[in-house]
């Protein structure tokens, strides 16, 4: 940090929520009950005393997480936003602190998805503030675009011709595969992918829908078929099912629900639980808790992949800025492109096929229109208001 800034001493002076819901196409298994309304997202904006605003965005998503649209406007409005006033927006291990004593650490961070709102909109405002994208932030060289995987899910082989052309026809060659709890579809579906795609990288899924018992029947069988890695393929409470797949080694074991911080990451490696994790920075609180994880993994030797959750725009382009600047070597899972029509950014992200260009502005290198966010707005309980 300069001495300007030094001697600004500058203080977060507002913050104001937005609870939208994106309009979406297609069938994607976690969009149901309120969800097939939209999906949510709470924009977050932090407005530093001299002026200089952030944005950033959480994604709670009921039926995957215990989050929700109203549970996340009402963490970050009524209880993290009251303990960050005065709180200096450069220094965010201090807003993390800040944010502990607000909702305070059950198993791991309390309301990671909801907190990942207000990191995200802090490193939109630092970045800005310094003239800095989050690569040159972090004192990083980054790519210049990211490769993108195709997300295959489908309740019946008769619709997978529709669901894999759809991909081929957009210039996407590599496919992530929504699995369990059926492991003989899972089979044949893996199989059909791999034979229409086979030079790409071939990610199943199972969002911890398998048993212990039927997760190790079926993973040689995915490897036969083709699958290159397997995530989630348990509840992440299943510490020793998770070693016994480990140790089986039919395929590359990666976690991601249940993985919040770097500290039960750090247990699960030492416990050797997995080969990697599906990195998402929405589910472990944003940004700067995703960056410690990344970095452990490495340290360890072991495997990471890019992933997201059906992410809008603002999350979208803090993903990519993350994954670019630790230099992501493998199609990503965003698929937000994929399900959703709409967005609240002046100028959309830049993609092309399945390449996806990281913006090159300060901050996330993003900017918002404010009549989009109206547009998008939708009421929840305890009067919160749309108003900008």
């Amino acid at each position: 940090m300069c001495d300007a800034f030094q001697e600004l001493a500058l203080k977060i002076d507002r913050v104001d929520v937005f609870p939208l819901r994106y309009p979406t196409r297609g069938f994607f298994k976690f969009l149901t009950g309120r969800s097939a309304a939209g999906r949510a997202a709470v924009l977050v904006k932090i407005t530093a005393d001299e002026g200089t605003v952030g944005w950033g965005q959480s994604v709670p998503i009921e039926s995957w997480s215990y989050e929700t649209l109203e549970t996340a406007t009402v963490a970050i409005r009524d209880y993290f936003a009251p303990h960050l006033m005065g709180v200096d927006p450069l220094q965010m291990d201090q807003a993390e602190r800040r944010m502990d004593q607000a909702i305070a650490p059950g198993f791991s961070t309390g309301m990671p998805l909801a907190r990942a709102g207000i990191d995200l909109a802090l490193h939109d405002l630092a970045g800005k503030l310094q003239g800095k994208t989050l690569a040159q932030m972090w004192g990083r060289s980054s790519l210049e675009s990211i490769t993108l995987s195709w997300t295959i899910n489908v309740a019946s082989l008769d619709d997978l011709e529709h669901q894999l052309s759809q991909g081929q026809q957009r210039g996407y060659h590599h496919f992530n595969i929504k699995v369990a709890p059926d492991p003989e579809f899972d089979v044949r579906l893996a199989r059909r992918v791999r034979e229409a795609a086979p030079h790409g990288f071939l990610w199943a899924d199972a969002n911890g829908g398998y048993d212990v018992e039927t997760a190790l029947a079926v993973a040689p069988r995915l490897a036969d078929a083709g699958v290159d890695v397997l995530e989630s393929p348990l509840r992440p409470n299943r510490f020793r099912g998770y070693q016994a797949l480990k140790k089986q080694g039919a395929l590359p074991i990666l976690m991601d629900e249940g993985v919040v911080s770097a500290v039960e990451l750090e247990e699960f490696v030492q416990l050797n639980m997995l080969d990697g994790v599906a990195m998402k920075p929405a589910r472990c609180g944003g940004l700067l808790s995703n960056r410690r994880q990344i970095e452990l993994i490495e340290r360890h030797g072991l495997m990471w992949l890019g992933s997201g959750l059906m992410d809008p725009d603002l999350a979208l382009a803090a993903s990519l800025g993350l994954y670019g600047a630790y230099g992501l070597d493998r199609p990503a899972a965003l698929n937000g492109p994929q399900f959703l029509t709409a967005s609240v950014l002046t100028q959309p992200l830049d993609i092309r096929g399945d390449r996806a260009y990281l913006p090159t502005a300060p901050g996330l290198g993003v900017s918002v229109d404010p009549e989009k966010v109206t547009s998008l707005g939708v009421p929840v309980s305890l009067g919160v208001s749309n108003v900008l």
